[in-house]
């Protein structure tokens, strides 16, 4: 009997939990494995003593539909980096030869993952399921989480037309994506916005405001803007940060720069809405759950078949694997310049900065 492992590190986000269903329900009923729930990233092998959860079929009933994770996540402070790294990497490989365990199903986003990759130099077999609002994750087309997000940023915009109509303003949803747009401009797209300023696209003030005033002499007197928290203008190199209430900088603060110029540039009264981790919450959308249904069974299919160091990634149609040697550790997928949803926004006119 195999006995497997199973952690979600890095940010929540809706689908993780439909993962870890797919995986025990399948490992359980058709290949007789034994799962051990690691509780808070790695930190549940780091921690003495360890924080773990035996996972049953009982276990993972009606989670389904649930945002979150049942494991618990942490996003900082467990990595194999820094003074304490090394301790922390062979604390983790301790508790895994501890347990007895085979292999580690490994539920994350780029930082995660690449933590799996020292695990797997450090003689832990891994199998990586991609997760991320962000949709940054090298190596795979999507990632969970990802459409639930982008069905949040849409409807959001369709609910700020309404109070941007009716009192001729500019309206300005910032939302999350770090150093990649694609949060920013399939939800913009999909919610009928005007503009979408994103990291991979520098943008110009000029651009923007010939848009509004364009609209304006059109009759249409407001304007729907997303701009991804990574976005910067042209010329600059350094991106907006926000010190948080414990002290440490994060991304941010790029929707209020914007207003303020805006408002000052056209004469027009400008709102900023923040979704923070709004985006991160809630239910994950059918194709969210389908998405991680079909990773999770994968996963377990390649331990099954006794290939390890995987990950499992979405090509087209089809849900496969690649080995971890072919990711570049903590690297993050951006948009290209020649994507295909780019080149439709600016066919509908959508103003990209540029």
């Amino acid at each position: 009997m195999m006995k497997i492992g199973i952690c979600t590190g890095g940010g929540d986000c809706p689908g993780l939990n439909a993962a870890i269903r797919a995986a025990v329900k399948h490992g359980i009923r058709n290949h007789q494995m034994e799962f051990t729930g690691i509780l808070d990233s790695f930190n549940g092998l780091q921690d003495r003593p360890m924080r773990t959860i035996p996972l049953k079929n009982t276990d993972v009933m009606d989670i389904l539909h649930r945002g979150g994770t049942i494991l618990g996540t942490f996003n900082r402070g467990c990595c194999f980096s820094g003074a304490d790294g090394d301790h922390k990497l062979q604390l983790t490989k301790e508790g895994f030869d501890e347990l007895k365990l085979d292999a580690l199903i490994v539920i994350g986003g780029e930082g995660t993952q690449g933590m799996s990759s020292q695990l797997i130099q450090a003689g832990i077999p891994v199998i990586g399921i991609p997760k991320t609002i962000d949709n940054d994750l090298p190596g795979t087309d999507t990632t969970i989480g990802f459409s639930s997000c982008v069905d949040l940023v849409a409807d959001s915009v369709h609910r700020l037309r309404s109070t941007a109509e009716s009192h001729d303003r500019i309206m300005i949803l910032e939302v999350m994506g770090r150093d990649s747009g694609y949060i920013a401009l399939h939800g913009g797209v999909a919610g009928g916005c005007n503009v979408v300023l994103i990291p991979e696209i520098p943008f110009s003030w000029d651009s923007i405001i010939s848009k509004i005033n364009f609209r304006k002499k059109l009759g249409r007197n407001f304007s729907l803007i997303v701009v991804s928290e990574g976005a910067v203008p042209a010329g600059e190199q350094t991106q907006q940060f926000q010190t948080t209430p414990d002290g440490r900088q994060v991304l941010g603060g790029i929707g209020q720069i914007v207003g303020i110029r805006l408002q000052k540039e056209t004469g027009m009264e400008t709102r900023v809405t923040v979704l923070g981790h709004l985006q991160r919450g809630g239910q994950p959308n059918p194709q969210d759950r389908l998405l991680a249904s079909q990773m999770g069974i994968h996963a377990i299919d390649l331990l099954a078949q006794g290939l390890h160091n995987q990950m499992v990634i979405k090509k087209g149609d089809r849900i496969t694997h690649i080995p971890f040697s072919d990711i570049s550790a903590n690297s993050r997928r951006k948009i290209s310049s020649d994507d295909q949803l780019l080149k439709a926004a600016e066919g509908l006119g959508i103003c990209l900065g540029r």
